[in-house]
């Protein structure tokens, strides 16, 4: 029923920069907090950002600071992760996640969007 749907995923330069979108259904939207994560290879999954309910608030993890932005539109449904000035290091699984208020865990996962290390 609930389900969350990553998209944009893709090769890219490291440099480029890469939009990626989660579409959530069978669920309040405007009632969950939203999260991005990655997991590269190799490595445990960790946390990229998240957004408040209203879209108003966002929290990025030091690695991605100032170079990812994190937005959401509730009335598509929909969270975003645009990623700009992208580095070696930022090649790997992106998924979104839902939860209520913190510290309650993310109780919604999507399978998760590639971005695939550059050739």
């Amino acid at each position: 029923q609930v389900q969350l749907v990553e998209s944009g995923g893709g090769l890219v330069q490291d440099g480029g920069s890469l939009r990626l979108s989660c579409a959530a259904s069978g669920l309040t939207f405007s009632r969950y907090a939203m999260g991005w994560f990655r997991q590269a290879p190799g490595k445990e999954r960790e946390f990229v950002a998240t957004v408040s309910l209203s879209g108003t608030t966002t929290y990025y993890a030091d690695s991605v600071k100032g170079r990812f932005t994190i937005s959401r539109d509730n009335a598509k449904n929909t969270v975003y992760l645009q990623m700009d000035s992208l580095k070696p290091a930022d090649p790997a699984v992106y998924s979104c996640a839902a939860r209520t208020i913190a510290p309650a865990p993310y109780a919604y996962w999507g399978q998760g969007t590639q971005v695939p290390v550059s050739s």
